[in-house]
This record gives C-alpha cells, structure tokens and sequence, in this order.
C-alpha cells in the first residue's frame, strides 16, 4: 500500500523555565490511503502533540520541531515540517483534517451548526451563503443527524455529545480530505455512542477512501477499526505492527501491561486487571535508558544494565513489526493471558 503521509524522526519540544519538554522523540510512521492507524498510549506520551506538528497547529515561537512529515499528494509531496505557514493552511481542511478531542470547546457557541460547517466549506468553494447552508445540510445528513433541514440550524449546547461528535466530523470532511486525523475522538461518550462513531468513521473511510489516524489511550476501541497501531510511552514509540501482532504477539512489556489492563468479559473466568505501576516519566528528565524501565517487571531479565544505560532502537521483531526493548531471550507473546 503506497504511503500518504510519512512521518520520520519527529521531534517537537518546548522550551520551558524548568527545561526542555521533549514531547516528542524520533517519531516515525505512515498511512496509506484507505488505511486506519491507530495510535495509543497514556496521556502525556507524545500522540495528540506529533500530530498537532502534522496539522502545522503548534506555535513556532514556543515550539521547537524537527523531522519530517511529508504527504504524498497527486501533484507532487509535500514536506509539512519545513513548509511555509501558508503552505500548510492551504492544505489544512482540504488535503488533511483533524477532529479534535473536545467538540464543545472546538465549537463556537455563537454560531450555527450549520453555519460552522458552511464557514470551513467556503474556504475552498466559492457559493453562496445559501448553498454553504445547504452543504452542510448535506454533510449532517450523511453522518447521520436526525432532521438535518431543521438541526443545521441549531447551536452546539442544542446538540447532544454524541451529535457534537457528529457535526465535528461532519465540519472536518466536508472538503473531502484524504487524511483524517481523529484525536479522542470517543471521550466522555457511553459505549453506545462511541460504538457508532467508531463504525461511523469505518463508513466514512470506506466510502471516500481516506487514509485516518486514531489518536486513542484506549486500546479496546480499536481493535475493530485499525489496520496498524502504534504504542507510544514517554514521547517515542514502542511498538510498531498490525492489530493481530498487538493483540496477540505484543514485543513490549508496556503493551502486554496496557493489554491486561483491558475489562474482559469471559465466562468461568475470575481474571483481575492487573495495574501498570508507578508514574510516567517526566518528559523533562527523560531517564538515560529505556523510560519504561522504572515500571517494567522484565528489565531483570536483560544482562548487563542495558535497560537503564541506553535507549533501546525500534528494532523488527518480525514482518513489519517493530519493538523498542532490550528484551529479546522471552517472547511476551507467551504472558498473554485471556486472549479475546
């Protein structure tokens, strides 16, 4: 599958009083169209703020990034990271587009649904403030609002979570993108809700052949709509592969830890959650060696004081699956219990 976009040593920090925060370290990965990446970890690990570089939404003067991010347009590539503003504002909302964590606080409460959407689509298009209206019209029709002549009218505090959710993507597709970056895109939605947004953005991609990126802390919401996952832990990522290498052949003690703390529900079984303990490192004192290795229950199984000497390389592990450990003489694959 060709690469849309090809992200590569990404670094983004920012200068503070106390010190450098480097929320982003050697960052690399791809999506092709058609393709769903998912990317997870904890809070604070580095996914929303790589692609918030990617959309050119940081602020250069508190910013300091590196790296490339290049997307692979009809016309030609593009590399984002060194691009002018103005480049990457044209591109913003019609080659590539975000939906952002928060739709309350992404939406202006002095204006319409309808107008809002209408306002992203005459960036692009030229019309009338009649034919904007009826194009987002259109776009909340085609994810799914009810009454969607009536509901283009109404404000963001008339819409439910779940419609706000709606309307956000409905505003983020409504240039026909070929990227789609989803950032949390189901917090603070019941399981219901979150299920069809989830198969809504699966419709959506198949229906208009975009490639996504979904940025999630959550590893159960993906296991039905990405195609590749990315673990990330302390700015870098850990571990690279396809759905069935993360479920079922994790190369990473953070990720069987992220694994078993995943809610199972299986017959017979009196399996307890187990916790990942300890704190994430601070993204200012990053340790000199692997930054999981305060937390890991394996690192007395590597010889020598590699885990806390030297950051280990994301190295294959297999077909295209990539792990950033010290660890080689056990197969983690082994220590999953209870897999679904």
């Amino acid at each position: 599958m060709s690469k849309f976009l090809e992200v590569t040593n990404l670094n983004v920090t920012f200068p503070t009083e106390d010190g450098d925060v480097h929320a982003s370290n050697e960052v690399s990965y791809s999506v092709g169209l058609g393709e769903t990446l998912a990317i997870v970890g904890e809070s604070g690990s580095g996914k929303s703020v790589s692609n918030l570089a990617v959309m050119g939404l940081h602020n250069p003067v508190r910013t300091k990034i590196s790296g490339t991010a290049t997307l692979n347009l009809a016309d030609g590539p593009v590399e984002l990271i060194s691009a002018s503003p103005e480049t990457v504002r044209r591109l913003r909302g019609k080659a590539m587009s975000m939906i952002f964590q928060d739709p309350m606080s992404a939406l202006h409460p002095f204006f319409s649904i309808g107008d809002q959407i209408a306002e992203a689509w005459h960036l692009y298009n030229n019309g009338s403030k009649d034919d904007g209206i009826k194009k987002a019209t259109e776009m909340l029709d085609l994810v799914g609002i009810p009454d969607p002549d009536r509901r283009v009218h109404d404000y963001p505090h008339q819409f439910s979570g779940g419609m706000r959710q709606r309307a956000m993507i409905a505003m983020a597709l409504v240039n026909n993108p070929s990227l789609l970056i989803a950032d949390e895109p189901t917090t603070a939605l019941d399981v219901t809700v979150q299920s069809q947004i989830l198969q809504l953005l699966k419709d959506l991609q198949r229906e208009f052949n975009m490639a996504i990126i979904l940025i999630t802390h959550d590893l159960g919401v993906v296991a039905e709509v990405a195609d590749r996952i990315c673990v990330m832990y302390g700015g870098r990522i850990v571990e690279d592969g396809t759905v069935e290498d993360i479920f079922y052949r994790p190369e990473h003690p953070y990720t069987l830890g992220l694994l078993n703390s995943v809610p199972r529900i299986i017959r017979g079984s009196s399996h307890r959650l187990r916790t990942i303990p300890g704190q994430p490192p601070s993204l200012i004192n990053l340790p000199a060696g692997c930054a999981f290795e305060p937390r890991c229950g394996y690192a007395k199984k590597v010889s020598s004081g590699a885990c806390t000497a030297h950051v280990p390389d994301l190295s294959d592990k297999g077909i295209g699956h990539l792990s950033r450990c010290h660890l080689d003489v056990v197969d983690l694959s082994n220590l999953v219990k209870d897999k679904a």
